[in-house]
């Protein structure tokens, strides 16, 4: 390559030390950020050439030259990217515009900073990964009301401390993480808004001196507004916090589905089988059938977590305005774009090749004195006042458990001995079908609440983004 690639070689006589280079340098990973600068760079060509400071001729070619670069990239050939001396992505493609462009391509940078160019091109690039990150989110809930749907009488136990508590249709389990995934793509679209903002046009620090439309330059890239000060526009990293904050809360949302279908995939519990196309063997024990997908899932939230302490305590000791630390920022939001989709992705994949052991999960439904607090309700319902009747049913429980029998197998002079409002119609009331269709309040797990609710899912799916 004819052009230098060191954007600020004037002021320097002595050369770089290898050593050094090696260490400054982030063309290795910051180049994910080629097309997001080229993109700025022809918006920014653009608001020179309308301010006067381009001739029409060198933003022709300036425009040709940075679309060649695009075209050359989108062939996919890695070598495109062969070159060990580019600083970074700024400075690979400038020179690589010169190359194209001559003279022409040394007058782009006027009147910008890498600062505010860094910043415009992250953004942009991070703008669409939320984007693709939370259709990846909305595959999710798809697999889940697909898997609901297609069991949609099965039961299972619902718990509380990991000891069984009351039963719940599976197709509510399902929904229960819809709504978390819900949440989920609601943070990332409040965290795309403060994005979509332009830190173009204010230069190194205090704002360029030449006539730009910063507004223009805004529309023309799809932002929602400018950065209104120029020294918080070139330092904010607020955003790339908020995005790996959110994102964090996906992965722990996708952990705890994880650690569900896992803990439901073993020996003890049997409630749900994993095909073979997410499940992997043991090198020792032929019997085994391990859920890694799931495992990869949960452990991979730890390295997001992290990244969100990494940008925090990156950012919270620097003084205004740009410091070369914010070059740690984007292998840690890469890393965090790339975990968290790919999770999601496989996810949705594990929920396609779940196949529900109904009648296991439905005996375990009901068993474990899971009826109890139906039974308590059943004696308020009589008249009993709630903590005369919770002391009663639990009495009752001792009483079963002493016979290894459930309450709705004890006999209704049994049942009496601890209560004269027990009457014949109490086995109704016990029943797992009764106790589930009792839970008909809004957001309960009656079958016609849960049925109204997957149509509600699957209507918001559907509904126009806000």
């Amino acid at each position: 390559m004819s052009e230098s690639k060191k954007l600020w070689g004037g002021r320097f006589r002595g050369e770089t030390d290898p050593a050094f280079a090696r260490y400054n340098r982030s063309f290795g990973f910051d180049r994910r950020l080629f097309e997001a600068d080229v993109r700025g760079s022809l918006a920014h060509c653009e608001s020179l050439r309308a301010a006067g400071v381009l001739g029409d001729d060198e933003a022709a070619r300036i425009r040709q030259g940075l679309n060649t670069l695009l075209s050359q990239a989108a062939e996919r050939d890695e070598s495109f990217f062969d070159d060990e001396a580019a600083e970074d992505v700024h400075s690979f493609v400038e020179a690589r515009l010169v190359e194209l462009a001559g003279d022409a391509g040394r007058k782009l940078h006027t009147g910008r900073s890498r600062n505010d160019q860094v910043a415009t091109a992250l953004r942009l690039w991070l703008r669409d990964e939320i984007d693709r990150t939370a259709s990846a989110a909305r595959g999710a809930q798809v697999a889940l009301l697909d898997l609901a749907e297609s069991h949609a009488d099965a039961v299972l136990p619902g718990y509380t401390h990991l000891q069984r508590a009351q039963p719940v249709l599976f197709a509510h389990w399902c929904l229960a993480y819809f709504e978390m995934l819900a949440r989920d793509r609601e943070r990332l679209g409040e965290v795309r808004r403060r994005v979509n903002v332009l830190p173009l046009g204010s230069a190194a620090l205090a704002g360029t001196s030449y006539p730009v439309d910063r507004e223009g330059v805004a529309r023309a890239l799809g932002f929602e507004r400018v950065a209104r000060n120029s020294l918080d526009a070139v330092s904010d990293r607020d955003f790339c916090v908020e995005f790996a904050s959110a994102a964090s809360l996906v992965m722990a949302h996708l952990s705890r589905l994880a650690e569900d279908l896992i803990i439901y995939a073993t020996t003890e519990f049997g409630f749900v089988e994993l095909s073979d196309a997410i499940s992997t063997g043991s090198s020792l024990m032929p019997q085994k059938k391990n859920p890694d997908a799931l495992e990869l899932v949960r452990g991979k939230s730890a390295r997001v977590f992290g990244h969100v302490l990494a940008l925090l305590t990156l950012i919270k000791g620097l003084p205004l305005t740009y410091n070369k630390d914010m070059q740690e920022d984007k292998e840690a939001v890469f890393d965090v774009a790339d975990t968290v989709r790919d999770s999601l992705e496989v996810t949705a994949t594990v929920l396609r090749n779940v196949r529900v052991r109904e009648a296991r999960a439905r005996d375990a439904a009901s068993l474990g004195y899971m009826n109890a607090t139906e039974m308590a309700d059943y004696l308020v319902r009589r008249g009993l006042p709630f903590r005369e009747a919770h002391e009663a049913v639990g009495r009752m429980v001792l009483y079963g458990l002493e016979k290894g029998l459930e309450l709705h197998e004890l006999e209704l002079e049994e049942l009496r001995g601890f209560s004269t409002l027990i009457s014949e119609d109490v086995y109704e009331a016990l029943s797992l079908e009764q106790t589930l269709a009792s839970k008909s309040q809004t957001g309960g797990t009656s079958p016609a609440r849960v049925r109204e609710a997957l149509a509600a899912a699957r209507a918001s799916l559907d509904a126009p983004e806000s």
